[in-house]
């Protein structure tokens, strides 16, 4: 049981962050029921779809719309996904949800936000990112802005934003028993997670994209090919560390004294790359292994499932269909996170959200619920 044992949470059915923060609450406990359009088949998120249960329903259909405001109504937390004021023009947004149980967490994720010029414009992850001044700073000198796939704004500005407001919003209740509507968007939790590198280049702290230390501009911070065509991270920052990495590489002659010397990183750059290039990835992982020197290989995702720290630490789990996929965390000492198994089925999924099982059939078999 996880320390979300007991929470309710009903997920409308959409892409990206909704599916990503529904997965994290059911990962800590929650119950989440996902709410999706009928006639499209449930899920096909891969883990974002584990722990859940999927109930089909019209929304544009009064029937359809009362059996989600009845989910709703026996849960602790709803998210949607819509632009706003699509909610409420359906008939569950706040105003309507809220008034039913005042004790409901409602959270709107959106990519804009509730209000604002842009809050009913369109966008992707990318677009998030951009306007939100998240973009600008990723990428090699020289080069374009380049997002890190739909990571920084879908799942880590929004839906774990979203995880977060939500957790507060239940701790608060707890005391002031009411409920409270959040605003989760996209482009506020991708800017605070740059938070530091916003204030430094506005500051004149941090420099343009590509040119500090940790953007690819530092030779001892960067990732190399190796003579396999595999790739070797290095992250020698502090002093100790890239004595050893020059202790690794037989490097000696270079001065440890000269290691933020900008003058020297282009050559010293080019005499990593072709030393790296002699050796396999797993021949460099071996040369490495006794020393502090904070260099990894670079894994694949399915490299990665199987390598002896995430297999000593049981990392990564297997799916129904045999596939590995990282397993819930954090890790917590008396409620485990855990995977899930919920009874299947619609009927099931209503029952457990408070509506009798009588009902819940006959909604199945009127084909209200699907």
């Amino acid at each position: 049981m996880g320390p979300l044992a007991g929470v309710k949470v009903v997920e409308v059915g959409g892409l990206g962050p909704g599916p990503f923060a529904g997965m994290l609450l059911a990962d800590l406990g929650a119950e989440v029921v996902v709410a999706h359009r009928q006639g499209q088949p449930p899920g096909g998120f891969g883990p974002l779809d584990r722990g859940k249960r999927f109930v089909g329903v019209d929304l544009k259909d009064p029937d359809g719309l009362e059996v989600l405001l009845r989910l709703a109504d026996g849960a602790d937390v709803l998210v949607e996904p819509f632009r706003p004021g699509v909610a409420a023009r359906l008939g569950f947004g706040p105003a309507v949800a809220c008034a039913r149980n005042p004790g409901l967490v409602y959270v709107h994720l959106t990519g804009y936000g509730q209000d604002g010029p842009l809050a009913s414009a369109a966008g992707h992850d990318i677009d998030y990112l951009a306007v939100s001044g998240t973009l600008d700073p990723l990428g090699r000198a020289g080069g374009p802005p380049t997002p890190p796939i739909n990571v920084l704004g879908d799942f880590a500005g929004g839906g774990s934003f979203a995880v977060i407001g939500v957790l507060a919003a239940l701790h608060e209740r707890a005391s002031s028993g009411r409920g409270q509507v959040i605003d989760a968007a996209m482009v506020d939790g991708a800017a605070v997670l740059l938070a530091p590198f916003f204030t430094g280049r506005i500051g004149g702290g941090w420099g343009p994209r590509g040119t500090n230390m940790l953007d690819g501009a530092a030779p001892f911070y960067d990732s190399y090919r190796c003579g396999d065509d595999a790739w070797l991270a290095v992250g020698a920052l502090e002093p100790q560390f890239y004595v050893a990495l020059l202790q690794g590489l037989g490097l000696d002659d270079e001065d440890p004294a000269d290691q933020h010397d900008q003058s020297r990183w282009p050559a010293l750059r080019e005499r990593i790359a072709a030393v790296v290039a002699t050796r396999t990835r797993d021949e460099w992982v071996e040369a490495f292994a006794d020393l502090d020197a904070c260099v990894a290989p670079v894994l694949t995702p399915a490299e990665a499932a199987t390598h002896p720290h995430a297999v000593a630490r049981a990392a990564f789990r297997t799916d129904a269909g045999g596939t590995p996929e990282p397993a819930p965390a954090p890790r917590f000492s008396r409620t485990p996170a855990e995977v899930g198994s919920p009874t299947p089925g619609p009927a099931a999924a209503l029952a457990a959200f408070g509506i009798p099982t009588d009902e819940a059939a006959a909604l199945v078999d009127a084909g209200t619920v699907t």
